[in-house]
């Protein structure tokens, strides 16, 4: 290797393979920190540098963050090469596939000057479809019915093939109906919607040699970044562009695949062998970002699922920091530490705060944490996410709260009375308010009386009328003692509609969103039991107060920086020197719906998303857990995590903090490092649940220290958690 050539300078030597192919298929395993946007941009270069056309060259991503880093890195390269980058597509695979369907609409019976639907505009295309269709909203949330229809057009579906393949039962009837009339939808307003992009494009490179054959030829080489994250059409559209040359570079790790909830096929890298015999493989295991016991603790995690190829992680940086496994009394205390972990390094060691951040699986988590950066005094953004009290669910309750105190709130009813929908439309709310305004009552009382208010049928006045019920009985009970605003706050969310709503979504969204809705009654528990008195009218005031003063950004002065709050899969892509992940807790993560999952393929999602955030961190790594945690207004008792007892114990330091006035922190029976020699192998024991049991063996974990027992039978062979495992020893 030439060390003066700047597009081999200072590469591993598999780097250089990589980096040096030319023909034929390639596959990078690339690891986490592994250098992979370089591999991907010198290679580029270098095939220029060859003498391919830039025109000849397509490079597809998934962001446009991405891209761009990607195609400015080329163009460095070239110009220190004194060559140039035109004509060179590094892009998305979206705005791939408009570059092609406008070339080429016409082959599908459309127009080339077609307006691409956000996703905004596709829910209201699709609510409006499904008042053409006869579908109810009620029974189908228009969030639902778009990720239905955008699965089948993942699969590459007609709104026809999914009738006749799907439509054989009264869920797959229904989403057909609301599919067919939305395709006629966007038909008549010339419009495609982001799955459109995609789904038309390999139809296109499927159904019409003469277009395929144009493209390959401006793609004889074609490079895809993050494969792991392909779905079907996006894999047609890649290897149908392939077949013609089979020169297809794909740059993925099957360990860091977290997004099969919206469409990624996890077997498209890791079957790319099978479809590519005489494909090159590089693995890229060398992490040039974290520390090695980070990468240790990743490595050891991941080993522990099945469906993966094995790399061998290592680095050269040095041993660093163990990360902490930190146990704590609630949820409370959790957020608390964490905002004194960032304080203290930001403090003590300089460490800048926008080089921090706090991850967690589901967004309702965040809600504990905004108060104690606030009470700490730590600036903090929630990225690529709202903030949680102005999340859409979270505003429609507070709207219903504001209406209840105060029924003049105009502004507050029309948000209210249309979350959920209750077929009131516009005209009608206008009638409302221009009743509540003559008559003085507000639009609650309106709402109330409706059936007074000239031109309203029978079909309108019965909402209104349970509208203004719903807020009339809140309204009364506000004389009531202050301890009952929990309750109120629920009754609120379960009256409205709102708890039915999401609850019978298994969307990931809808998900998310329930459990924002339990950790807005849990914010108001916490209200309600710093009140040594007043009524719940008082109560709902503080309440809604405090709830406009979160809202105030001038708190935050960007100047400073700030630490990043937000989701595990929100984290995909970024690193920063300290990361903190919350919630390491059964149910948590991993997620309830993915242990409801037999196959255990959900689990494995889980394990590798917890492998995404800790391979995030540079130097420092906190993971916290609760010992108990609220949820809808009481606290429950929580098990730890069972990825924590997949650590590594040498590389990990565990920190049970247990203050005196934990009413969880029961006296543990054998407290390390006794435990061994309080409970013998062949010792019997008994358990509350699985009667008298044998122990086979005792075994000190990042989580606790845990028991194997034979409870014999059916019951077999268990392994306990001494902590929470209530064993008693009986010989």
């Amino acid at each position: 290797m030439d060390e003066l050539d700047p597009l081999m300078d200072g590469l591993t030597e598999r780097q250089a393979t990589a980096v040096q192919h030319c023909e034929g298929p390639l596959l990078v395993l690339a690891g986490p920190g592994s250098g992979k946007t370089t591999v991907v941009t010198r290679r580029i270069a270098r095939l220029i540098r060859l003498g391919i056309p830039p025109w000849e060259i397509v490079a597809l991503t998934f962001t446009n963050r991405a891209a761009a880093e990607m195609r400015n890195r080329v163009q460095a390269l070239l110009a220190r090469l004194g060559l140039s980058a035109r004509g060179l597509t590094v892009t998305t695979f979206h705005a791939f596939g408009a570059i092609v369907l406008r070339r080429h609409a016409e082959a599908l019976g459309r127009r080339g000057d077609f307006t691409i639907y956000d996703a905004s505009d596709q829910r209201d295309a699709i609510r409006r479809a499904m008042k053409r269709s006869g579908v109810d909203e009620q029974m189908f949330t228009p969030g639902a019915m778009q990720s239905a229809i955008s699965r089948a057009k993942n699969r590459l579906e007609t709104p026809e093939e999914f009738e006749r393949t799907q439509g054989t039962d009264f869920r797959g009837r229904r989403v057909a109906q609301a599919y067919l009339a939305y395709d006629a939808f966007l038909r008549e307003n010339d419009a495609l919607d982001f799955d459109d992009l995609l789904r038309l494009t390999a139809r296109l490179l499927t159904d019409h040699p003469d277009v395929r054959t144009e493209v390959q030829s401006r793609a004889r080489y074609l490079l895809i970044d993050e494969y792991q994250d392909t779905n079907h059409a996006q894999f047609v559209i890649a290897h149908e562009i392939a077949k013609a040359t089979r020169n297809i570079a794909v740059v993925g790790d099957p360990d860091q695949s977290i997004y099969a909830w919206r469409g990624a096929d996890l077997s498209n890298i890791l079957d790319f062998e099978s479809r590519y015999p005489e494909a090159t493989v590089v693995p890229l295991g060398e992490n040039f970002r974290s520390t090695g016991h980070i990468v240790r603790v990743a490595d050891t995690l991941i080993r522990s699922n099945r469906r993966r190829r094995h790399k061998d992680l290592s680095t050269q940086l040095g041993p660093g920091e163990k990360p902490r496994i930190r146990t704590v009394t609630d949820e409370h205390a959790e957020a608390a530490s964490i905002a004194g972990e960032m304080a203290d390094r930001h403090r003590r060691d300089g460490t800048p705060l926008g080089a921090m951040a706090v991850l967690y699986r589901t967004n309702a988590l965040s809600r504990v944490l905004e108060t104690a950066f606030r009470q700490a005094g730590l600036p903090y953004i929630v990225a690529r996410g709202t903030a949680f009290f102005e999340r859409r669910e979270i505003r429609d309750v507070l709207a219903y709260l504001r209406l209840i105190q105060n029924p003049m709130d105009e502004i507050a009813f029309e948000r209210a009375i249309q979350s959920p929908a209750r077929g009131v439309g516009r005209t009608t709310i206008e009638r409302v308010l221009a009743s509540a305004r003559s008559r003085g009552v507000g639009a609650a009382g309106a709402a109330l009386h409706s059936r007074d208010i000239a031109g309203l049928t029978r079909r309108q006045v019965d909402p209104l009328t349970a509208f203004g019920e719903l807020i009339d009985r809140a309204r009364r009970a506000l004389t009531g003692p202050g301890t009952d605003l929990p309750a109120l706050v629920e009754g609120v969310i379960r009256e409205s509609g709102l708890a039915a709503l999401f609850g019978a979504s298994r969307e990931e969204e809808d998900v998310d969103r329930l459990g924002n809705l339990n950790e807005l009654v849990n914010a108001a528990s916490e209200v309600a039991s710093e009140l040594e008195d007043g009524t719940l009218g008082d109560a709902l005031g503080r309440f809604l107060e405090r709830v406009a003063l979160v809202s105030d950004a001038d708190r935050v002065d960007p100047q400073r920086g700030a630490v990043t709050l937000m989701t595990l899969h929100a984290a995909k892509g970024l690193e920063f020197d300290v990361v903190a992940i919350a919630g390491l807790e059964q149910g948590l993560l991993p997620h309830a719906n993915a242990l409801a999952d037999p196959a255990g393929e959900a689990v494995e999602e889980e394990r590798r998303l917890l492998f995404v955030g800790i391979t995030r961190a540079r130097r420092a790594l906190l993971l916290t857990r609760a010992r108990q945690r609220m949820a809808w207004g009481s606290a429950q008792r929580t098990a730890p995590s069972d990825f924590l007892h997949e650590l590594p114990a040498d590389d990990v330091v565990v920190e049970n903090v247990r203050p005196a006035d934990d009413p969880f922190a029961e006296p543990v029976l054998y407290a390390e490092p006794d435990a061994a020699a309080a409970l013998p192998k062949g010792c019997r024991v008994r358990h509350p649940t699985f009667g008298v049991g044998r122990v086979e063996s005792v075994a000190r974990r990042p989580a606790g220290t845990t028991a194997r027992v034979d409870f014999g039978g059916d019951r077999g062979v268990k392994t306990l958690v001494l902590e929470y495992a209530r064993l008693v020893r009986i010989d």
